[in-house]
């Protein structure tokens, strides 16, 4: 365990095991993502209250979902390079601030559209949106941070304990609906109880989880390959691999 851990943690091992593994990653988040959005959007029966308007469910929850653990990940990610030095954990977590970024700003959306016909409002100052608007600020600040230094180890640094810093806010957004008064309902799907939605609405739903969950392991590892040589450029084995596909 200990010694593919060690070897995740070089450039070199890193871009060869995960060639091997981007194009299962892309094929399943193509696979599912059309799978799940056709089933959702068009499929599914309409929400006995809310009618198809229900339906923007199929990209709100999975942009959500991924926005905090994109976060988390980046946290643990600085962690492992704050403590252990391992460059491959800091051009990751640089690579994931971006796309939380964009599915934090998709979740604030296609909420606020979720949001108008449900409370008559596109914005209202609600525990769970106001938690989320701080997370995008969260993620904003991480990639300030990265290009605010000449230094690149002082960016990675200053990012890294802003990630592990910014992680509370996680657990914030998780429980607002049940610290706080909130407009937001509670979570609708969760891994530790049972969907409250019938099966032909929630499975769709899993499944656009699964397919966004593997569009971001597959846009990661091809990002942080290319964050790889270009941070190597200057390795032998980075010139010998140029060398070979010229």
């Amino acid at each position: 365990m200990w010694t593919f851990i060690h070897k995740l943690g070089s450039p070199r091992w890193f871009y060869a095991i995960s060639a091997r593994l981007q194009p299962w990653f892309w094929a399943a988040a193509a696979l599912l993502l059309l799978v799940g959005s056709v089933w959702g959007l068009a499929f599914a029966p309409a929400d006995y209250q809310q009618g198809n308007s229900f339906r923007i469910i199929y990209v709100h929850v999975p942009a959500a979902f991924l926005a905090q653990s994109i976060f988390v990940a980046m946290a643990v990610a600085g962690l492992i390079f704050m403590v252990w030095k391992i460059k491959v954990a800091d051009m990751a977590a640089a690579m994931m601030a971006p796309l939380g970024a964009a599915m934090t700003f998709i979740a604030l959306f296609s909420g606020a559209v979720w949001g108008m016909p449900t409370w008559g409002t596109w914005w209202m100052w609600d525990a769970r949106l106001t938690s989320m608007l701080i997370l995008l600020f969260l993620y904003f600040g991480v990639i300030a941070l990265r290009g605010a230094f000449s230094s690149r180890d002082s960016a990675s640094r200053a990012a890294s304990v802003l990630a592990m810093v910014g992680v509370i806010n996680i657990p914030i957004i998780k429980y607002s609906v049940d610290w706080w008064y909130t407009l937001h309902q509670p979570a609708t799907f969760t891994v530790t109880s049972r969907p409250s939605m019938p099966m032909e609405m929630w499975l769709p739903l899993l499944i656009m989880l699964l397919g966004f969950y593997s569009f971001f392991i597959a846009l990661t590892l091809m990002r942080t390959r290319s964050e790889i040589l270009r941070r190597e450029s200057t390795k032998r084995w980075v010139r010998d691999l140029a060398a070979e596909e010229a």
